[in-house]
């Protein structure tokens, strides 16, 4: 499970260190069985021993019973009550994705983002070479949000977008914790992730600007080997792990994938972390939002510069 620890010193070296010598990808397809298992014994075991470890709040979630649901991986991925995540009333503003903690957030500089205080990482890297992505970004503004185990771990749409671009990159499965974020270079270029590009073919007609096209990024983790979206089910694991492209469209010639903003989208089993990228001169973040700020699902994170309006979803 991936904790979000900031003690420094020598036990977070050793703990950075011990990443890199661990088979990662072996443990996390150990965890994607365990995780999966309906045997009731053992799946109340895996959920009693999380509840007493993180007390998650269920408060807001369909069925509160923890030990209700068939496996630990469903009660990790609950969905939550109708409406727990109003959306911005402001059709202007971007929702939060996800409920998390934001790691980092601000202006791209030229193609550099910030990792942690004094690491950065390229978008080429991040983005897997693909130029055209690279080239769209640059100069733009980008969000890192994680999400802790105790977090809610369905990943929404920040604003409305039809699926334009999609790809699985293998890597490695380091933990996004703030320990190894600080302690292992080019974290989020090297993890395996999942990569969607969005275009927003639904904005006013005439309105020159209007069209806000954005990137979310699914960052892959220790013991998060899993991660699906709505459209492609399980993307990860797979075998073998190569670059790959994903479909836009249910089929040759069809409609390609769109999503309204605050309509669930992918998810992670077990917890993990999200980047939201922007073009140049298209967003801006609520002020005040700053690196260690608590952020739920659907609250406003920033507002789109320019013309256009949004398609929403029901609430969440």
């Amino acid at each position: 499970m991936d904790t979000h620890s900031a003690s420094p010193g020598l036990g977070a070296r050793a703990f950075v260190a011990l990443q890199h010598v661990l088979p990662q990808h072996t443990i996390s397809r150990i965890v994607h069985a365990a995780t999966r298992s309906q045997t009731p014994w053992f799946k109340d075991l895996l959920i009693d021993a999380f509840m007493r470890g993180f007390a998650p709040d269920l408060s807001d979630a369909v069925r509160t019973d923890p030990r209700s649901y068939e496996s630990f991986n469903a009660f990790f991925t609950r969905a939550l009550q109708p409406g727990a995540r109003p959306l911005p009333a402001d059709p202007a503003a971007l929702a939060c994705p996800v409920d998390g903690t934001v790691s980092e957030l601000g202006d791209i500089d030229d193609d550099r983002l910030l990792q942690a205080k004094g690491r950065h990482y390229t978008l080429s890297a991040l983005l897997a070479g693909r130029e055209d992505w690279v080239t769209r970004f640059r100069g733009g503004r980008f969000a890192t949000i994680y999400l802790a185990p105790y977090n809610y771990h369905r990943i929404h749409m920040a604003w409305p977008g039809t699926l334009s671009d999609a790809w699985f990159v293998p890597g490695r499965l380091f933990s996004v914790n703030r320990t190894t974020a600080d302690g292992v270079a080019n974290l989020f270029a090297r993890n395996e992730r999942v990569n969607l590009l969005f275009e927003d073919r639904n904005a006013d007609a005439g309105v020159q600007g209007s069209a806000l096209h954005h990137a979310l990024l699914l960052i892959g983790a220790l013991n998060v080997g899993s991660m699906e979206t709505v459209w492609h089910g399980e993307v990860a694991p797979r075998r073998p792990r190569r670059l790959e492209r994903l479909p836009v469209a249910p089929s040759a010639g069809g409609d390609a994938f769109a999503a309204a903003r605050g309509e669930e989208i992918a998810r992670f089993n077990m917890g993990s972390t999200v980047i939201l990228l922007f073009p140049p001169g298209a967003v801006e973040w609520r002020a005040g939002l700053a690196s260690g700020d608590t952020v739920r699902m659907g609250e406003v994170i920033g507002r789109r510069l320019g013309g256009g309006t949004t398609a929403d979803a029901p609430a969440a």
